[in-house]
């Protein structure tokens, strides 16, 4: 009987210990992200929106990368149209997220809309490295709450500052979705056909700019991916042929 009560707390002492690895992990994440959208607010305060819209934005949206894709796209003279296209196609890949995470978390149907608000680069990472479903639940759930929270609270300050400030050109400000973004986006770079993705896309988006309306060279940008794909499937091809 001693037995059996040693070796149940110790399961619960090697839980105890597993979860709180994985809510470091997630504040880690949590907090190191969600401080980037105080550059979101300034950026979005810079390119012409209200501070009502600048919080609307992250309320509602809640994607870094979609969300500066947008007002980017806005500050340089895009229609709104064109801006939300980009963004959209930014966005997309939160659905194939939501797929994964569908399976592995096993949310209760009534729990699922809003948990979809949260299906990020960041939350979809973090519950995927996790070995259990009761761990990729807490990653989840304390990733999504803790940079839903402080991405809000930073856009607000982000805005507010910028009005403050007001010219954010004269400060060089408005170089801070861009940096923010591609900091975001370089360690996701893993492989080369990703490389080569995004170096063609940089290519694609610099230079149709100077000889298309803002916003649609971010569009054709996209391109790059199936250019690549293609590119990769027929080496492989002649590969195996040979």
């Amino acid at each position: 009987m001693a037995d059996r009560t040693a070796l149940e707390d110790e399961d619960v002492d090697i839980g105890g210990k597993a979860d709180r690895a994985v809510v470091r992990d997630a504040l880690g994440v949590g907090v190191a992200v969600g401080l980037s959208g105080f550059a979101f607010g300034v950026t979005s305060a810079g390119s012409g929106l209200t501070l009502l819209q600048t919080c609307a934005l992250s309320l509602l949206v809640f994607t870094g990368a979609s969300q500066f894709a947008l007002v980017g796209a806005l500050a340089a003279g895009g229609g709104p149209f064109t801006a939300a296209a980009g963004a959209l196609f930014l966005g997309v890949r939160n659905a194939f997220y939501g797929l994964r995470l569908s399976q592995l978390l096993g949310l209760p149907r009534a729990v699922r809309p809003f948990a979809a608000q949260w299906v990020i680069d960041e939350t979809a990472a973090v519950a995927l490295a996790q070995p259990t479903r009761r761990a990729a639940r807490l990653g989840f759930v304390v990733t999504g709450l803790t940079l839903y929270l402080l991405w809000n609270l930073t856009t607000l300050l982000g805005a507010l500052g910028a009005e403050a400030i007001g010219d954010t050109d004269a400060w060089g400000l408005d170089a801070a979705g861009p940096a923010v973004f591609l900091a975001l986006l370089a360690p996701m770079l893993k492989t080369g056909a990703e490389r080569a993705v995004a170096g063609l896309a940089v290519l694609l988006g610099l230079g149709l700019l100077p000889v298309l309306p803002a916003g649609v060279p971010v569009l054709l940008a996209a391109l790059a991916a199936p250019a690549v794909l293609w590119a990769d499937g027929r080496r492989r091809g002649r590969g195996d042929a040979r």
